[in-house]
């Protein structure tokens, strides 16, 4: 428990100014939004009035007495209207906006970095996320700071409600090693006890509280405000805390919505002659203001609670409020997504002295209120911060792999390569894994470049002769290890791809995961890409190709997700050349305003690097490199093609093999070897009118060329079935569509019916062949 000094009596009332009118400003733009706006379809637009109120006096004494320039916050999904609130008052955002929440090209339902018209410094609204974006955000900051400096330093805050910590994602994020020693961290749990739909019974702070402590945080709980706090240390008050910390959230909810006479009757309790006599010694309106007294809404409280932080390990200041605090859905178990009729936002404006018919009127400018506004603003102004170019990189390394290799290995192989022939981009690469980077084959890279730590660690085994990987740390590595949560690792991967935007220093970052865990990863990296997180992510090993590993870690649905997820770019080789071109392309793309992300899926199946046939003359080999990257390329003609063999990844061998035994069948093949479903179901748009260019359909499949179609990949056949809409064909398409089992690569392929076999029959059903 914290208590703190009052506010000086000077400034006590500017800032409570200030709290009312940011309190009356976010349930205004929910109100207008909602009730005056026309709304054509009748649709609620929502917004949430009561989430907003619980988290005002928070937000206002954070921004407007504790907060710089420096510091960096992620405020509650749920509370944007008042970070827009704050925002204009700052003249961060001009007045015309804040009519336009949640609608179309107005205020985002959520905080956005990329589409919100004023500043918010993460983007929030998956729950967790938003959360815990700060934390790897500080990681972020610290990387760039200790390899090209200027990053500063500041704090990282967050605002989250306490129904935000049932998110697992939170929990990984806490208890991951690494945080441990981010002193910058400070989370600020609105802890209204309120979900969606109830009052929770028993919200268990208690443990919470153990939990974050047992994690090595700072941990500072404001409870009750300065008028509780007077009545507890009046005779009779011991009793009145103990009856208070004793009740169940709803009984103590059920308060609020009491008049004073129910108050009387039922605070006491059964026994409660003892309080029953203090409170007779207080008046109504005193009461019914005590018993709203809590922490977190407390001005006094939340300063002293600011100013205690200890800046040497991460903090939590467990808040308490009331959901819906200053309105009239005040408390009310099911007031999360309710609104404020007219009659009650009247009754608002003139509790807080604001103006309905005016609802956007500024303060004066020399008034004390205005001028504390001008003062955080001035306060809070960022200097521009100059954009570093993202670095060159070679289109081509210029190397040819023979003999037998896989596409896992020619990740590690490349990147060891850029060390060498572009030693600019590769100082910007940072790799990450979760405890996987030796199995993924990273190992080399990591013993050329180290491991990061914000400081020098003895590495206790470098006189092992027989330790084949080197754990070097220090704050020069380039390699950050995180422990087995892929969630950690892509939200990580989202901010080191954002420092372009925030520190103007662009990083090459790049995580790898086994493939089957992709799935799991991908809400969180998603959302890192909605805010502007440009990163590269390798799922290693893949499909059904990992035979031994059996159903448990095949992945079916990875293909798909490349080609329908928003901002990214997805390939999967075939050949090392061919992962090495689709690297180089995906690394061009990082750290750059016009810039995405990408996703490389790999293989462990070791693959004959003589099959990829790579031209020899150099202007037919670029055009070759422009074609993988492009999405496909013909790997091979025939001169009176029957049928057309499209096949992707680990599966092009089997392709191959086909081809060959339906060409001693007397029936002519081409194969192509897809690179991205992604880039080829685009230009097929773009052909229907949709924008871009269809160029690669053109010099892949050529309409004078148009065969029956067979595509193949190690993941769900759906992801190539559009390749049909191409040149209106027939087609067949083999893939994985159930669980597998272990085994040797041969017999899970004929399970599959992924072999070359199968490929062969279903050739010679749509030829017609006997």
């Amino acid at each position: 428990m914290t208590s703190a000094a009052p506010v000086q009596a000077a400034t006590a009332e500017s800032l409570r100014e200030v709290e009312q009118r940011v309190l009356w400003l976010s349930a205004a733009i929910v109100d207008h939004a909602n009730r005056v706006r026309p709304n054509v379809s009748g649709l609620k637009v929502g917004g949430h009035q009561a989430s907003c109120a619980s988290m005002v006096s928070i937000m206002t004494s954070l921004y407007f007495e504790h907060l710089t320039a420096a510091d960096r916050v992620s405020v509650k999904p749920h509370a944007s209207p008042v970070l827009h609130a704050i925002n204009y008052l700052l003249g961060e955002l001009d007045e015309s906006h804040l009519t336009t929440l949640r609608e179309f090209g107005g205020l985002q339902s959520y905080p956005s970095r990329t589409k919100d018209p004023d500043p918010a410094d993460y983007s929030t609204g998956s729950v967790g996320l938003g959360a815990t974006a700060p934390i790897w955000g500080a990681v972020a900051r610290r990387y760039v700071d200790s390899h090209v400096g200027g990053a500063g330093t500041g704090r990282q805050y967050s605002l989250l409600g306490d129904a935000e910590l049932d998110e697992g994602a939170c929990w990984e994020a806490i208890m991951d090693p690494t945080v441990a020693d981010l002193g910058e961290i400070v989370w600020i749990v609105d802890l209204n006890r309120q979900s969606l739909d109830r009052v929770v019974p028993n919200i268990a702070a208690n443990r919470l509280q153990g939990m974050f402590a047992a994690a090595g945080w700072q941990v500072l709980t404001l409870k009750y405000g300065r008028l509780l706090e007077e009545l507890f240390a009046r005779p009779g008050g011991e009793a009145l805390r103990a009856r208070i910390d004793g009740m169940s959230n709803p009984e103590y909810q059920r308060l609020l919505r009491c008049t004073p006479e129910q108050l009387r009757e039922r605070l006491p309790g059964a026994d409660g002659g003892e309080i029953a006599r203090l409170l007779s010694e207080v008046d109504d309106e005193a009461l019914a203001a005590a018993i709203r007294n809590l922490g977190g809404h407390d001005l006094a409280a939340l300063d002293g609670a600011f100013r205690a932080i200890d800046d040497t390990r991460p903090t939590v200041i467990f808040a308490y409020t009331i959901k819906g605090y200053g309105l009239a859905s005040e408390g009310h178990p099911q007031n999360h997504g309710s609104l404020l009729s007219a009659e009650q936002m009247q009754q608002l404006a003139e509790n807080v002295g604001a103006d309905l018919n005016d609802p956007w009127h500024r303060f004066a400018a020399g008034s004390p209120a205005g001028q504390r506004c001008s003062d955080a603003a001035a306060r809070l102004r960022r200097r521009e911060r100059p954009q570093v170019s993202a670095p060159e990189l070679p289109a081509d390394i210029g190397r040819t792999p023979t003999g037998t290799t896989t596409t896992q290995a020619a990740l590690g192989r490349a990147l060891l390569d850029l060390t060498r022939g572009a030693p600019e981009a590769a100082a910007r690469i940072v790799t990450l894994a979760p405890d996987v980077s030796s199995s993924t084959n990273l190992g080399g890279w990591l013993n050329k470049v180290g491991v990061w730590s914000p400081t020098e660690r003895v590495d206790w085994f470098a006189d092992d002769a027989e330790t084949i990987l080197h754990w070097r740390e220090r704050p020069a590595g380039q390699h950050i290890e995180l422990g087995i949560a892929e969630t950690n690792l892509v939200g990580l991967l989202g901010e080191l791809g954002a420092t372009w935007s925030r520190w103007g220093q662009p990083l090459l970052p790049i995580g790898v995961v086994y493939d089957c865990f992709v799935g799991r990863a991908l809400e969180p990296w998603s959302f890192g890409m909605y805010a502007g997180g440009q990163s590269i992510l390798v799922g290693t090993p893949s499909g059904v190709s990992l035979a031994p590993e059996g159903g448990a870690h095949q992945s079916v649905i990875t293909p798909s997700i490349g080609l329908e997820q928003p901002g990214l770019t997805s390939y999967e080789p075939a050949f090392a050349i061919d992962t090495e071109w689709c690297l180089l392309a995906s690394l061009a793309r990082l750290g750059r305003p016009d810039g995405g992300s990408a996703y490389l899926r790999l293989s462990t199946r070791p693959v004959d690097q003589t099959l990829a046939a790579v031209p020899a003359d150099p202007a037919a080999r670029e055009r070759r490199r422009r074609l993988a990257i492009g999405g496909a390329y013909p790997l091979r003609r025939h001169e009176a093609p029957e049928v057309t063999l499209a096949a992707m990844g680990a599966l092009v061998p089997e392709a191959l093999a086909a081809a060959d035994r339906l060409e001693a069948q007397g029936v002519g093949a081409d194969v192509v070897c897809v690179t991205s479903p992604g880039l080829l179901f685009e230009a097929l748009r773009a052909r229907q009118g949709a924008g871009g260019s269809a160029g690669i359909l053109d010099q892949v499949f050529p309409a004078h060329r148009a065969t029956p179609l067979v595509t193949v990949l190690d993941g769900h056949p759906h992801t190539l079935a559009f390749l049909t809409g191409i040149n209106r064909v027939r087609a067949a398409h083999l893939g994985v569509t159930n669980f597998g089992q272990s085994g040797a690569l041969e017999d899970v392929y004929r399970y599959h019916g992924l072999d070359a076999d199968t490929i062969v029959r279903t050739a010679l059903d749509l030829t017609d062949h006997a």
